[in-house]
């Protein structure tokens, strides 16, 4: 039996051995293979090439957001810096040069503190 519990995660039941399996297909931090070990329960994973890789971090990226989203819980804020931080190593980039661009943007375009919402633009001159 299967039952999709949330999106590519799925609850595998075998009748037979009443043994619960779920399959994931995503990024992990490098510590939680030791963890799921340390509960005494078996894993199955796999290294990835660098393109694999790149394309698994946006995913991720994706994921740490969502979930901030959802809970408003800061520490996934955490989560999504260090997402961007391995983004960057990926990239050969260091965080402070991250930091200097936007702090270009900021002077160029400004930060989000006066909290303006963009309802409309019109194309035509008023002139």
């Amino acid at each position: 039996m299967k039952i999709k519990v949330k999106k590519d995660i799925y609850l595998m039941h075998t009748l037979e051995s009443r043994e619960y399996m779920k399959k994931y297909d995503k990024l992990i931090r490098d510590k939680i293979p030791e963890i799921i070990e340390s509960d005494g329960k078996e894993y199955e994973i796999e290294k990835m090439d660098d393109d694999e890789y790149r394309k698994y971090l946006q995913d991720k990226l994706l994921e740490e957001t969502e979930e901030y989203i959802e809970s408003g819980d800061k520490k996934e804020l955490a989560d999504v810096l260090e997402v961007i931080k391995s983004i960057l190593d990926e990239e050969g980039m260091e965080f402070k040069e991250l930091e200097e661009i936007r702090k270009e943007k900021a002077k160029e375009r400004g930060r989000f503190e006066e909290k303006i919402k963009l309802l409309k633009v019109t194309n035509e001159s008023t002139q």
